[in-house]
């Protein structure tokens, strides 16, 4: 749960890189902001925004590898459409500390809040009358993320080409 509690993000190790997807949002966005006039009408749910966090380079002590606590990578914000270059770190179990870096030296971070599936059952809002096949989903008829969502496919599914959402830097 992000620290606004308006979305979820579900993390997925995806052959050594964690990627988060959004997969719960409090309010159904659009990515306006998106750097690709061809994506700014596309939902906000499902979509890539911790892409490709790297393990950071492990310090040792006495010759012995100490355990990964950081990752690297980038985030994408679709408040302002900007890719950012990020890190994630487990504070403890339940928390993990978010942070964004613009030019490499201003930087902004928040705490995420770990949601077990049984909390996110719990939390998640009453179901409302049915609506039509193929009608958009609403915040009040939202349901958590399934355990059989497949992060990776959907996170690396537009990796081979780049993220759509990517600026490119030359």
């Amino acid at each position: 749960m992000v620290a606004q509690q308006v979305a979820r993000i579900k993390i997925a190790d995806c052959d050594g890189r964690l990627w988060g997807v959004v997969a719960w949002e409090a309010k159904p966005g659009v990515d306006t902001k998106n750097p690709d006039p061809n994506l700014r009408s596309r939902p906000t749910l499902g979509m890539p925004i911790l892409l490709g966090m790297t393990p950071s380079k492990s310090s040792s002590w006495n010759g012995q590898q100490a355990k990964t606590t950081k990752w690297e990578g980038q985030i994408y914000n679709s408040e302002d459409g900007h890719t950012y270059s990020a890190s994630i770190s487990l504070v403890d179990p339940r928390t993990l500390r978010v942070q964004g870096c613009f030019l490499g030296f201003l930087c902004g971070g928040e705490n995420w809040t770990r949601v077990e599936p049984q909390d996110a059952q719990a939390a998640a809002p009453p179901e409302r009358t049915a609506k039509p096949a193929g009608s958009r989903k609403t915040a009040a008829n939202q349901q958590p993320p399934a355990p059989g969502d497949d992060v990776c496919s959907r996170a690396l599914g537009s990796s081979t080409t780049g993220l759509s959402h990517e600026r490119r830097l030359k």
